[in-house]
């Protein structure tokens, strides 16, 4: 069950992590991390590219009670939610790229999917 994952960390800490790895997925488009925080940080992904498909003042002040950066806001309602209007869901791809060399944990590198019906037209 995705949200349930505690990750190491106080439920502060836990979700200020999160928050931040998510504006910084949605500002660049992909990130590196390891695979479980990956998942968590999916999940809260795709829900705020759902949360951007309806473009409403309430859902723009929704996503501003979560993501840390204004202008990535904007993006996500300007450029990102109307790239995934045709799409339901599946708006990420996980990809694992091995052990970490310190201490061995699995990585993995998170991305937004590149749609290709758009990019056919």
């Amino acid at each position: 069950m995705p949200g349930t994952r505690k990750l190491g960390r106080k439920t502060d800490h836990r979700m200020s992590m999160l928050r931040g790895m998510v504006t910084f997925l949605l500002e660049k488009g992909s990130l590196e991390t390891t695979v479980t925080r990956a998942k968590e940080v999916r999940s809260l992904t795709e829900k705020m590219i759902t949360l951007g498909k309806t473009n409403t003042l309430a859902n723009k002040r929704r996503a501003l009670a979560f993501i840390t950066k204004e202008d990535v806001v904007k993006k996500l309602f300007d450029e990102i939610s109307p790239a995934y209007l045709e799409r339901n869901g599946g708006y990420t791809r996980i990809l694992r790229m091995g052990p970490r060399r310190g201490d061995g944990a699995e990585m993995a590198i998170i991305e937004l999917v590149k749609n290709e019906e758009s990019s056919k037209k």
